[in-house]
Parts: C-alpha cells; structure tokens; sequence
C-alpha cells in the first residue's frame, strides 16, 4: 500500500514499505516538490507502479510535472518512468550519463528528453537551485543526490537509508538506539563496500554533508529526517565501516526456511 504525506509546505512523500524477512522493514520513498516547475524525485517500484501511480495523482496532476530526477536505475525507483514519459510528452528526465547508458540495456530513455548531470553541478528550475552530488555511500555507481538551495533539503538517494521494525513519517519518531542500528545494517547489506574504503576518506565524505547543514534529509528508505538529526546520522555511518560484515542465507538455511512456511501453511 501506498501513502503520501508532507515532509515540508511544498514537498510531498510517496512511500511504500518492504518487509525483509528476519531483517526488519524498510521505507521506500519518491518525492514531489512544488513549485513553478514541479520536480519528481524517482518514480516508486516497478512490482506496484500502478498503486505508485494512484498516490501521485493524489498530491499531483502527472501532466503538471515538468521534471524527473532519477537519482539511479534500481528496480525500487525506475517503477513508472516511463508511464510517466508516455502521460507527459514534456516531461524530461534529469540524470547522469551511466544511468542513462543502463537505461539503454533494457528500456531506453528518449535522449532528447534526457539532462544530463554530474555531482557538483547546478541547475536551476523555476525558483529552486538544485545542486547535485555523490551521497557518502550508495549501491549502484549511477547515484547522484542534491541540495535543494531554497529550502536546504539534502535529497540523499539510498544513503541513511535504515532497517526498522516500523515505520513513521518522521524518523524523530524512531529509538535512537534502533535507527543506529538499523542504518548500520542498512549500509552493512546496500554498500558492503563500504568495509574496504579508506577510513580518512571516507570521513572526509562525511564532514562534507556535515559542512552543508541541510535543514532535513530525505532519503530513499528513510523517514523525513529532521535537520537537527543529521550528526546522529552521520555517526551511525561511520561506525558502518568497521560493523560486521552482512552475510546472507545460504542454501541450507532457505531449505529450512521453506520447510518451516510448509509446516506452518494450513491443510
């Protein structure tokens, strides 16, 4: 099922919530922002992009979109992308050059309905500046996140994304103790990389979100995150690098897994 709610005035969320078995649930978010030209943060899931679809219009018209930004290709955010390209012919999509080259391999996008970004570089819509960048950790190497310069929202993609064991609108709702935790084995499983990475570095990564003071993050698979959040964060981050390693089941634990759903299905 799909929800929406306000994150600020003019920013709305478009979630859904994934169950992972034994690990926890984990939010997934797409965002309207408002404005002179209204902007889509990714486009909900491809296995219920219609339910995405029916939330959208709640909080928008599709036709009244001007932009998409894609921040990668996971299957959790190209859901109605092209739905969307094929409702709106003046839709165009903002996103870098490898996102589109993975687009190519299975589901083009119209090139001439493509801007391309790359971090560090702005561009402007209507009364918002948008600033891209790489978020400190991420799954896929398509990801690019921004800054919204009016409102200071950091967009951050998957990063802080978090495991929990319910999930509000607002992740100041959410036990200190279970959201470090949970965005310890979020990151742990969506950038196992994350092990291997010089420490100094990726600090260095850290402090330059830090540096930005968003006023709130709005991830992927978070709840809306108030500002005054961002340092507890950060620090949940940094100490990913050094958790245990994530190790999924292997072939005998989904044998027992699969014998235990047979004797609990009814006869």
């Amino acid at each position: 099922m799909h929800a929406t709610y306000q994150a600020a005035a003019d920013i709305d969320v478009i979630t859904s919530t994934a169950s992972i078995p034994g690990l926890g649930m984990v939010p997934i978010n797409a965002f309207v922002l408002h404005g002179p030209q209204p902007v889509l943060v990714d486009t909900g899931a491809v296995i219920d992009r219609d339910e995405f679809m029916t939330a959208l219009r709640s909080v928008i018209d599709p036709a009244a979109l001007c932009w998409i930004w894609l921040s990668h290709t996971d299957f959790d955010h190209i859901g109605a992308l092209h739905e969307l390209l094929a409702v709106n012919t003046e839709l165009r999509v903002i996103t870098t050059f490898l996102s589109v080259g993975i687009m190519g391999l299975s589901d083009p996008l119209p090139m001439e309905r493509v801007h391309l970004l790359n971090p560090g570089q702005v561009i402007k819509l209507g009364n918002r500046t948008l600033v891209a960048l790489k978020p400190p950790v991420f799954d896929n190497a398509a990801t690019m996140g921004f800054v919204d310069d009016t409102t200071g929202v950091l967009f951050s993609s998957d990063c802080f994304g978090a495991l929990l064991s319910a999930v509000p609108e607002s992740a100041s709702e959410i036990p200190d103790d279970e959201l470090r935790q949970g965005q310890v084995r979020w990151a742990t499983i969506d950038s196992p990389w994350v092990h291997k990475v010089d420490e100094a570095s990726f600090a260095k990564d850290l402090r330059a979100i830090s540096d930005l003071e968003p006023t709130m993050i709005l991830s992927s698979h978070l709840p809306a995150a108030p500002g005054d959040m961002t340092s507890r964060m950060l620090a949940a981050l940094e100490a990913t690098s050094t958790a245990e390693p994530f190790v999924g089941p292997d072939q005998a634990a989904l044998e027992q897994m699969l014998a235990q759903m047979t004797s609990a299905t009814p006869r």
